[in-house]
């Protein structure tokens, strides 16, 4: 399933999951939507830059400036990203190796200059706070959609487009603990299969996490969320919330290959 933040693409995942051991409860009309999804054209070589701003219970706000670069490897694609701002956390960076292989584990490294220390991320601490902000290091990365059954619930508009709600439901219990979701209800595009709304029920806590894609463009003939809303809820109290701003969106850029090396992550911008 799209990532969340391949970074525009960001976030275009992740979000998706209630335990369920039958694959009969699968629905192909919404299986052959979300294979269109996951076959959706996201771009090759990208740069970009983004703007998180992460928003407490009480208001007060936090900003994090990123610079962000990936790059496709046959079906495989590789991420990189920098904090740039604030000074006292530049050039903390996280490193992806998204496979397309079911079989095979995402690779993630997370590197702080404060310890001069980079840690890989265990399948295990996936589910965790992605950088202090409501993304989990699961919603990084893509997930294969054997990994779910899908249900089509209804047609509606919203937004001003037509899309379809799809149930996402995990099929072992495996998958929740590593992306920290049980269910997921998903809003998609009909007219260009990009998800621009999820609902998703957390595994701990009770909380819900509703991401809403607020701004949607065409950038060289590629659909990008550039602007983007979660909100954690817990009940009817907002816990938390993060706004991604994406801007600078390029394509073909060509990064070199060593850019994507614990060795570079580590060098920093």
């Amino acid at each position: 399933m799209k990532c969340l933040v391949s970074l525009p693409v960001i976030f275009m995942t992740a979000m998706v999951f209630l335990l369920a051991n039958n694959s009969l409860a699968d629905d192909p009309k919404a299986r052959e939507i979300m294979k269109k999804v996951e076959d959706r054209d996201d771009g090759d070589q990208m740069t970009s830059s983004m703007l998180m701003v992460l928003i407490d219970k009480n208001g007060d706000r936090r900003e994090k400036y990123f610079k962000n670069f990936s790059k496709d490897y046959g079906k495989d694609k590789k991420r990189i990203m920098f904090i740039e701002k604030p000074e006292n956390i530049r050039n903390t960076g996280f490193l992806t190796f998204d496979y397309d292989d079911a079989e095979r584990d995402d690779d993630q490294w997370l590197f702080l200059p404060a310890l001069g220390k980079t840690k890989r991320i265990a399948s295990t601490d996936k589910s965790g706070s992605f950088m202090g902000s409501d993304l989990n290091y699961s919603d990084m990365t893509d997930r294969g959609l054997e990994e779910y059954d899908f249900k089509l619930l209804q047609e509606m508009e919203m937004n001003g487009a037509k899309v379809w709600l799809i149930e996402s439901i995990p099929r072992s219990r495996e998958v929740i603990e590593e992306t920290g979701y049980k269910k997921a209800i998903l809003a998609i595009r009909q007219d260009n299969y990009v998800m621009i709304r999820s609902k998703s029920w957390t595994s701990e806590g009770g909380y819900i996490k509703i991401m809403d894609v607020q701004e949607l463009e065409p950038i060289e003939g590629i659909w990008v969320s550039t602007k983007i809303h979660v909100v954690k809820r817990q009940g009817d109290r907002i816990r938390h919330q993060t706004l991604l701003t994406i801007s600078d969106v390029k394509f073909n850029q060509n990064p070199d290959d060593d850019l994507f090396t614990i060795r570079r992550l580590e060098k920093g911008l």
